[in-house]
C-alpha cells in the first residue's frame, strides 16, 4: 500500500507526542512491507527531503506569517500543493497513493483538499481536541479549532484514536459515530531506554540529587491541564513523611509561577526545574528516578508513562481521561483523584516509602509493555484500518 501521511511535527520537531507516535509508528508500517510518504513543516536545519527509517519525508517551507493561525493556514497550502504534485506523478508513474493519513486539527486543511480533489480516502487520527483540553468551549479560539478537528473527523473515512476515553470524547464533541471510530493504543520503542553497560549511573544522578534522596520527576509541557500545579501543592506533605525526596521538574515554557508558588510553600531546596531536556539525557535520566509523576486534568493517553515503564521507573497519575486505561491501579502504578494534591501526595508516598512495592510496580510495567505498547502490533493494527479503508473505497462509487 501507498500511503501519504500529514503532520505538523516530525522529529527533529518535537512538541507534543505526535511527533514520536509517527516517528515510532511509521517504520514499523514500512517493515510490513508498505511505502510511506509524509508531508511535513521546515524546521531548523533538518533535512527538505531525507528519507528515515524507510519513510520519505518532505520538510516543506512556509511563507512568513503573521501569528500562529496564519502559520497554520500557509503550511497548509504548501502541503496541498506539494501533496498534490506528488499524488499526481504517482499516478502518472502506475504507483497512485491509495489513502491519505492525517494527524489533527492542524493537517486537515491540507488532507481534506487532497482528499476531495484526487478521491483519496482519508483516515484521521485524533490525539486531542480543543473540547476536552478545556472542558468545553466557550472562546472564539476554541470554537475555530473545535469547529476544524469536528470537520477533520467527518471528512474521514474512519478516525483513530488511542484510548476508549477518546472514542467517547470524540463521539460527544462531534457527534462522531461510534462505529467509525478504532481505538488503536500508543506505543514505545522499549529498547531506546537501554543504556551501555559502562554508562555511570551514581555519577549522573548526583547532577540532580544527593545518594540519600529519592528522585520523584514529572516531564511534559508547563500547561495547566499537565498539572504541575497539583504536584507543587502536594510536596510540602510528601516532604513532611518523607523528608528526603528531591522533585525534578523536566520541561521547557514558562515555570515561573511555578517556582513562585515552590518559593511560598518553602521547599525550594527540594525541587530542580531543569528547564528542556535532550532525548539522550532524558533516557538516561529515567534510569535513576525512583517515581514519575503525571497529575494530568487531561490526557488521552500519556506516552510519557510507557516510557516510564520502559525506563523501569514506577508511575504515579491522575485518573483524568485515558491514563486509568494505561496504567493498572496498585498493579502497573499508582492512579489518584484528579486535580486533588493530598491523592497525588498520597500515590508518591505509596512509591518512596516502600521500595520493594515500588519494584513490583516497575516489574509489572515493563511485562505490560510488552503484552499491549509495542509498535510492531500497533502498526498491523493500524494497517487493519487502512487496508480496511482502502478495500471499501474500491467497492463503492466516490
Amino acid at each position: 500500500m501507498k500511503i501519504l501521511a500529514l503532520t505538523w511535527e516530525f522529529p527533529p520537531r518535537i512538541v507534543g507526542g505526535i511527533a514520536r507516535h509517527v516517528a515510532e509508528l511509521y517504520p514499523e508500517i514500512v517493515a510490513l512491507g508498505h511505502e510511506v510518504h509524509l508531508l511535513t513543516v521546515e524546521f531548523g536545519d533538518a533535512p527538505a527531503y531525507e528519507v528515515v527509517d524507510g519513510i520519505h519525508i518532505y520538510r516543506l517551507p512556509v511563507a512568513p506569517s503573521n501569528g500562529f493561525f496564519d502559520w497554520v493556514v500557509k503550511f497548509n497550502d504548501a502541503m496541498g500543493l506539494y501533496g498534490g504534485k506528488l499524488i499526481k506523478d504517482a499516478a502518472e508513474n502506475a504507483e497512485p497513493f491509495e489513502v491519505l493519513h492525517a494527524h489533527d486539527w492542524l493537517v486537515g486543511d491540507a488532507a481534506i483538499a487532497l482528499k476531495r480533489i484526487f478521491r483519496i480516502p482519508l483516515v484521521a487520527t485524533i490525539h486531542a481536541t480543543e473540547y476536552g483540553r478545556n472542558n468545553g468551549i466557550r472562546t472564539e479560539v476554541q470554537r475555530y479549532i473545535h469547529g476544524k478537528e469536528n470537520l477533520l473527523t467527518f471528512e474521514a473515512w474512519r478516525v483513530i484514536v488511542c484510548t476508549e476515553y477518546m472514542k467517547g470524547e470524540v463521539n460527544r464533541a462531534f457527534l462522531c459515530p461510534e462505529d467509525k471510530v478504532d481505538v488503536i493504543a500508543n506505543g514505545i520503542r522499549a529498547e531506546k531506554k537501554q543504556l551501555p553497560d559502562d554508562f555511570d549511573r551514581a555519577s549522573f544522578r548526583r547532577h540532580f540529587a544527593y545518594d540519600h534522596e529519592k528522585i520523584v520527576y514529572y516531564v511534559g509541557r508547563m500547561a495547566y491541564e499537565k498539572g504541575v500545579q497539583v504536584l507543587v501543592e502536594a510536596m510540602p506533605k510528601v516532604l513532611w513523611e518523607y523528608p528526603a525526596t528531591k522533585f525534578v521538574i523536566i520541561g521547557g515554557g514558562n515555570t515561573s509561577a511555578y517556582r513562585r508558588r515552590v518559593d511560598e510553600l518553602g521547599v525550594t531546596k527540594n525541587v530542580y526545574f531543569t528547564g528542556f531536556m535532550q532525548d539522550e539525557d532524558l533516557d538516561k535520566f529515567q534510569t535513576v528516578a525512583d517515581c514519575a509523576v503525571f497529575p494530568s486534568l487531561y490526557e488521552p493517553f500519556g506516552i510519557v508513562v510507557l516510557e516510564s515503564f520502559a525506563a523501569g521507573v514506577p508511575v504515579v497519575v491522575s485518573n483524568s481521561g485515558g491514563l486509568p486505561e494505561v496504567v493498572t491501579h496498585t498493579k502497573t502504578g499508582i492512579v489518584t483523584q484528579v486535580n486533588d494534591p493530598v491523592s497525588l501526595a498520597y500515590g508518591i508516598l505509596e512509591v518512596v516509602r516502600y521500595p520493594d512495592y515500588a519494584q513490583w510496580l516497575r516489574d509489572n510495567g515493563r511485562a505490560q509493555l510488552e503484552h499491549r505498547f509495542l509498535w510492531p502490533a500497533l502498526a498491523a493494527e493500524t494497517m487493519a484500518v487502512l487496508d480496511q479503508v482502502v478495500t471499501e473505497r474500491k467497492t463503492v462509487a466516490w
